[in-house]
Formats: structure tokens, sequence, C-alpha cells
């Protein structure tokens, strides 16, 4: 009955995005409509830290309480983040492609993320290379741990330092959010549908029928 109901509340949030992103929000200076791609783009960015942050918190109970269960959600949540990179990267690329004209430039911001599928690309293979169960799920959840460390530095601190051709985040250097009222409310139906998205996906790994290794 749960999954039932996240699925039409998630279903129905979608569609209200959709509508919003298409039919509803103004073009942005500098950017007229290219904006649009920002309301895949940051959620699913958002989605990505919060799977990993999540991740590194089932991994703590793993080494707490050797709890297997808490493993499998780790990896899974794991899985999901680094998917949610790769879309967030893609997505990063096509807008760098539209808005100054090439696909990748090494901007700090495209020079982290991939640092970032680099760590954990790493986690999944380490996975994949560990047979035995719980020496399995001891040596990912440290892993999971420590890389969860470096999402902050990689992610909200490091391209700040660096000039970058990225747009101001939502919270400007200011510590103020500067954008149109129809867009922000845009923005947060947006980040509540791609978590609600995150969180089915989760639910749907951990339930199905296929409980193959992870």
């Amino acid at each position: 009955m749960r999954a039932r109901v996240l699925h039409i509340l998630t279903a129905v949030l979608t569609l209200a995005v959709l509508l919003l992103v298409f039919f509803v929000v103004p073009p942005a200076q500098g950017l007229g409509y290219y904006v649009r791609l920002a309301f895949f783009h940051i959620p699913v960015a958002w989605v990505a830290v919060l799977a990993f942050v999540l991740s590194a918190y089932w991994a703590l109970q793993v080494l707490r309480q050797h709890d297997l269960q808490a493993d499998r959600r780790s990896a899974v949540s794991a899985q999901l983040g680094f998917i949610f990179t790769l879309l967030a990267t893609v997505s990063g690329a096509v807008f760098s492609r539209l808005t100054w004209g090439s696909f990748w430039n090494w901007d700090p911001r495209q020079t982290t993320i991939f640092v970032l599928l680099l760590i954990y690309g790493a986690y999944l293979t380490l996975r994949a290379a560990l047979p035995e169960p719980e020496r399995r799920a001891r040596v990912a959840a440290v892993y999971a741990l420590f890389s969860c460390l470096t999402v902050p530095f990689l992610v909200f601190i490091i391209p700040r330092f660096y000039f970058s051709l990225h747009p101001q985040p939502v919270i400007n250097s200011s510590g103020h959010i500067d954008m149109d009222p129809v867009m922000l409310v845009t923005l947060v139906a947006a980040l509540a549908d791609m978590t609600l998205i995150y969180w089915g996906l989760l639910q749907h790994r951990l339930m199905g029928k296929g409980r193959d290794r992870v």
C-alpha cells in the first residue's frame, strides 16, 4: 500500500514539475530557456549526494551491528548515487555544450564530479572483487565511510576556490537565494520529486525478486 501511494505521488509530482518547467518557468537572463535543464541537473546532483550520505549511514550500521541487510542498503544506495552522479555529469556536459560551446572544459565542477565518479566506481569494483559476504560488507563499509567524507569537498568546497564558468549555485557566495520565485518553487518541487524517485528505486531494488549480490 505504501509503495502504491509513493508511486502515485511521484507520478503526480513528476507531471507537475514537467508542466512547470516547460510551460511556466520564464527564460533566465543570459541562459534563455536553456535554464530548463537546471531543473533536472540540480535535482540529480542533490540526490547523488543524498544517496552517498545514506550509503555511509548504513555502512556505519554494518560496522557497529554487523548487519548484512544494512550492507545491502548501503550498496544499493551507492549504486544509485553513482547512477545519479553519472546523470549529473551528462546533463552538465549538455549544458556546457549549449552555453560554452563544448561538452567538456575541465571546469572545476566538471573535474570534481569526475573524481567522484572514479571514487564510487572503485567502490563498486571493490565489492565485485570480494566474494565472501561478511568480509565484503566490512571492507565496503569502511570504503563507503571514507568516500563520503570526500563528497562535501568535491561538490561544495573545492570548486569555490577556483574560477568557474558554472553559474552561481542556488545559494550564492553571499549566502542569499538569488532566483525568480517561480523558478524557486519549481526547483523545490523538482528536488522533492527526484528524492521520491530515488527512494522508490531504492525500495524497488531492496524488495525486488532478483536479490542479486551487490
